[in-house]
Order: structure tokens, then sequence, then C-alpha cells
């Protein structure tokens, strides 16, 4: 596990796989990312299986929040998103990098910026990544902002790259290098 202040990541497990389906099949949620059509729990359970069968370092990553402890016993964690690298060339060690937080009662506190920052972390210090990129569309303001705060740069814009509700939408690409987050004082 990759333990941050009020989160941790952890693998996920095929029983947190209800708990996807519900949030991507969530309007409100799609609105973020590419997924538009409804999504069964067969459909779902076929992608864990071909996610398992990709190289390790690509694995989805469960983000788990740390729910306040009356008892003073061990924590309890709440699953409210996932986060992950795809696309790893380790020729010019980058890695494209994708994240969503289901659970929308968690939106807007900060855990999106914090899962970034952890898994970016992770991603130069234990991958030896130089580069990490992503792509976010242009309306998704939360998103954007997070990821500024974590320390993306933007680099382009893909003009009408992708059809949502009706109208097209600009796709931004965002990044951060390993002498940036290092520049940044992590």
């Amino acid at each position: 596990m990759i333990y941050g202040e009020r989160i941790r990541l952890r693998a996920v497990e095929k029983a947190d796989l209800p708990m996807f389906v519900a949030w991507l099949n969530d309007p409100e949620v799609q609105q973020g990312i590419i997924l538009h059509n409804p999504l069964s729990q067969t459909e779902e359970e076929n992608w864990y299986e071909r996610m398992l069968a990709r190289p390790v370092d690509e694995h989805v990553m469960a983000i788990e929040i740390r729910l306040p402890d009356e008892t003073g016993e061990e924590p309890n964690w709440k699953l409210i998103g996932s986060l992950a690298f795809e696309n790893i060339d380790w020729r010019i060690a980058a890695a494209e990098f994708g994240i969503v937080i289901g659970d929308k009662n968690y939106w807007n506190q900060g855990y999106g910026t914090e899962a970034v920052r952890l898994l970016v972390h992770y991603g130069f210090n234990t991958l030896n990544l130089n580069r990490i990129f992503l792509h976010v569309y242009a309306n998704n303001l939360r998103a954007i902002h997070a990821y500024k705060k974590a320390g993306f740069t933007l680099e382009g814009r893909e003009r009408q790259a992708q059809f949502k509700h009706g109208s097209y939408i600009d796709v931004l690409r965002m990044s951060m290098l390993k002498s940036d987050y290092l520049q940044a004082g992590n």
C-alpha cells in the first residue's frame, strides 16, 4: 500500500467492481471521463481480468480515505475512487495518468489532488519515470484545478477532440517532468 496524509492507494480487488459500476454509470461522473455507454457488471469484470493481465506497474489502484476513528482501534478506510498509470514507455520513461473520484460526496475536498501527488511521487521516486502526462476535458475545471495544484503544466489543446452530450469538447494535455517535481522541492 502507498500511504498519504489522508488517503492510501491499494490494489483494486474484485469486490470493488460493483462500486466502480455504480460510479461509472453516474451521469455526473461520466461527464469527466471518456466512457459514454452504460456499463454492466460483466463488462467491468472483463475489464478487471484484462487489467490484471497488463504489466503490474499499469494496474489500477483504489483510492481510499481514512475515516475518523472514535474508538482508537484500527482506522476505517472508505473507497472513493481509482487511478493508474497506463501506456508506460520505459525507453523514454514516460507514462499517461488517469484518475476518477467516483464518490461525489468527496469531490472538492482535496482528495483528488492528494491522490495525484501521491501517485506522482510514486512514479518519479519508485518507477523512475521522467515524464507523467494526462488528458483532461477542457470543461472539467475541477480536475484541471487539481492537476495544476499538484504541479502539472498545460502543454496543449486538442481542439474538439471529443464529443459528449451533443457537442464537441477540447481536450487539454498536461504534464509534469521529474525536473519540475524536484525543482518544486519534492
